[in-house]
C-alpha cells in the first residue's frame, strides 16, 4: 500500500512549497520626520520589515533632523566652527552641494536662518522686517561650509544648515536601497510625498502616483495628473499649501536664497523625476526658486532630469509643461 501513498505525499510537498513561494504584497506604514511614510513591496516570503524601516528612519533623524536638538546637523548649527559628522550627513551634504552648483545657488541649505525668520523653519521667529532679513543674508552662502574627512567646517558661527528640502528624498533612497539589499525588486517607497518605484506592483503593472492639482483650500483632493513610474524616483514641491498671510500679504514658503524673500511667480508646483529621490527633491525646490522660464532653460540642457511644471498663465488658468520623457508616462486631467 505504501507505493500508492508515496506519489501523493511528494505531490503534497511540492504543493506546500509552491504555496509558500506565492508572491505576496506587504504594506508597511507609520509616522516619521513630521509626516507619514508608506512602503509597499512584493515578496515570496511575506517578511515584514517594519522594525528595520523604523530604525533606519530614526537613524536618519539623528543625523539630519533640525527638530532633534542633539542630531548631527543641530550640533553643527550650534557649533562655532567645526563639528564631527557621520556618513549620512556627508552623503546629503555632497548631493546638496552638487545641486547648489548646477543651479547657480537656487538650492542653498544655508538659507536656514532666513527661512526661520519668515516662520517656515525649525525656529519660527516671524521677524520678517527688511532689516532682519538683510542682516541674516550675510550667513547665506553654501560655499562657506566645507567638509574634510568626517569634519564639517563653517567660516562664520552664524551659518546654519537645513537639509529638509533634500532629507526626505534621501530617506526614500535609503529605504529603497535597504529593500534591494534584502532581495526585494518590486516596491514603492513614499515618505512625505517623495517616492521611489522599482519593478511592478502585485498586478504586474507599473506603479502609479497621483499629482495633486495645485489649488488652495480644496475640500477634496483633485489630481492634475497620474504618472506611471518605471524604476525611477519622484519628488514634488509647491507653494499652494504652505504659506501664511500677514498684513494683507500672502507669503510662499519657498525662499529665494539670492534675495531672502519668498518667491513670487507663476509656477505653482514642480514634480521632478530622477535616478535618486534626494536629487529629485532638491531639484524640485530649486526649480520653485528659479521659476518657469529659467527651469525650462535648465531642463533643455540637463536631459537626465525630467519634470512636470504646473503654472498659471496670464489669465489665471492652470497650465502644464512636461519634458519629453514624461509625455509617455503621464495621464493628464483634461478638465
Amino acid at each position: 500500500m505504501l507505493k500508492y501513498f508515496l506519489p501523493l505525499f511528494i505531490l503534497l510537498l511540492f504543493s506546500c512549497k509552491e504555496e509558500k513561494l506565492k508572491r505576496q504584497e506587504v504594506k508597511v506604514e507609520g509616522l516619521a520626520q513630521g509626516t507619514s511614510y508608506h512602503v509597499t513591496y512584493i515578496t515570496d516570503t511575506g517578511v515584514n520589515y517594519q522594525r528595520a524601516i523604523d530604525s533606519l528612519l530614526i537613524e536618519i533623524d539623528n543625523s539630519l533632523s533640525t527638530y532633534q536638538p542633539r542630531s548631527v546637523i543641530s550640533r553643527f548649527n550650534q557649533a562655532d566652527s567645526i563639528q564631527e559628522i557621520d556618513p549620512l550627513f556627508k552623503d546629503v551634504f555632497m548631493m546638496a552641494k552638487e545641486v547648489y552648483q548646477l543651479t547657480n545657488g537656487a538650492f542653498d541649505p544655508t538659507i536656514a536662518p532666513v527661512v526661520n525668520a519668515w516662520g517656515f523653519g525649525f525656529k519660527n521667529s516671524n521677524q520678517t522686517d527688511s532689516l532682519t532679513i538683510d542682516s541674516l543674508m550675510q550667513f547665506v552662502n553654501f560655499n562657506s561650509v566645507s567638509i574634510a574627512d568626517n569634519i564639517a567646517v563653517k567660516r562664520n558661527s552664524g551659518v546654519m544648515l537645513d537639509f529638509n528640502a533634500i532629507a526626505q528624498g534621501y530617506s526614500v533612497d535609503v529605504l529603497a536601497n535597504f529593500l534591494k539589499n534584502n532581495g526585494i525588486r518590486d516596491f514603492l517607497v513614499e515618505v512625505g510625498g517623495e517616492v521611489v518605484a522599482s519593478g511592478k506592483n502585485i498586478n504586474d503593472t507599473l506603479w502609479r502616483v497621483g499629482i495633486d492639482r495645485p489649488i488652495e483650500n480644496l475640500k477634496e483632493r483633485e489630481l492634475e495628473a497620474i504618472i506611471h513610474l518605471k524604476n525611477i524616483a519622484l519628488a514634488t514641491s509647491g507653494n499652494y499649501r504652505k504659506f501664511y498671510e500677514k498684513d494683507g500679504m500672502k507669503y510662499a514658503h519657498t525662499i529665494n536664497p539670492k534675495t531672502g524673500y519668498p518667491v513670487q511667480h507663476s509656477l505653482l508646483s514642480v514634480t521632478v523625476l530622477a535616478e535618486h529621490c534626494a536629487m529629485a527633491d532638491a531639484y524640485a525646490t530649486a526649480f520653485m526658486v528659479m521659476g518657469l522660464d529659467k527651469t525650462k532653460e535648465f531642463l533643455l540642457v540637463n536631459e537626465k532630469i525630467h519634470a512636470l511644471l504646473i503654472y498659471e498663465d496670464e489669465n489665471k488658468k492652470i497650465k502644464t509643461y512636461t519634458t519629453p520623457y514624461i509625455n509617455d508616462i503621464i495621464e493628464l486631467n483634461q478638465q
